[in-house]
């Protein structure tokens, strides 16, 4: 099988969170399945400090940062096709809610990248299975925004410790279309309609080997539904 992965840049505030990206790869690979990353080619919301969490006065380009993650196989996502890959997998991170769309800033009322919308929805008309995690479901809800296509999602539960405003999200979600499902770190959701599967990870005040069981979990049911 060969999957497709989306990342939106390199590190937890500004792109792609690392350690769900890897697991990503990992998990595919040791499931014995092929992968290619791509990325929006353009430039990304904001460059944060990770140390301080300030931002800093430079910019950098979401797909040259995602190549940093891929080991410098990164394509830009203009050149993805549903048709030459068995399935699509989101990692999370601030850049899914920055680059992707524009949820961090805005809400369910923000915008979404149109090639990353179009890669969604191309791939969910072709009936392919997309895994998305942590926040990555609200790019996923955007995209589906104003279609025939209503997808049940998690990005987590406000039933255990979180840092980040799960039913606020939910409630997002819900405003443009979407189901919302509480589910734990120790869960996955599974639209078997639309084949579309997400996981919280960092959503949730999560230990990081709970994280690689949630991502690896994610992409089982994946490839299950390829």
């Amino acid at each position: 099988m060969n999957i497709a992965v989306i990342l939106s840049g390199c590190g937890v505030y500004d792109g792609a969170e690392i350690h769900e990206s890897v697991f990503t790869l990992l998990a595919l690979d040791e499931r014995g399945a092929s992968y290619q990353v791509f990325a929006p080619d353009k430039p990304q919301h904001h460059v944060v400090n990770h140390l301080t969490g300030q931002e800093m006065p430079e910019t950098r380009n979401v797909l040259t940062e995602s190549a940093r993650i891929a080991r410098g196989n990164a394509k830009p996502l203009s050149e993805y096709r549903a048709a030459d890959f068995d399935g699509l997998v989101l990692p999370g991170g601030f850049g899914a809610a920055k680059n992707l769309n524009q949820w961090a800033f805005s809400g369910p009322e923000g915008s979404i990248d149109a090639e990353v919308k179009r890669a969604i929805l191309e791939t969910v008309q072709a009936s392919k299975p997309i895994a998305a995690l942590c926040i990555s479901p609200t790019v996923i809800a955007k995209a589906l925004e104003g279609t025939e296509y209503h997808a049940e999602l998690t990005v987590g539960t406000d039933a255990e410790p979180s840092s980040n405003e799960i039913a606020a999200v939910a409630a997002g979600m819900e405003k443009i279309g979407v189901k919302p499902v509480m589910k734990s770190i120790r869960e996955i959701h599974t639209d078997n309609g639309l084949k579309i599967i997400s996981a919280p990870c960092y959503m949730m005040d999560a230990r990081i080997s709970e994280v690689k069981k949630n991502v690896d979990m994610a992409v089982e049911a994946l490839l299950a539904k390829a």
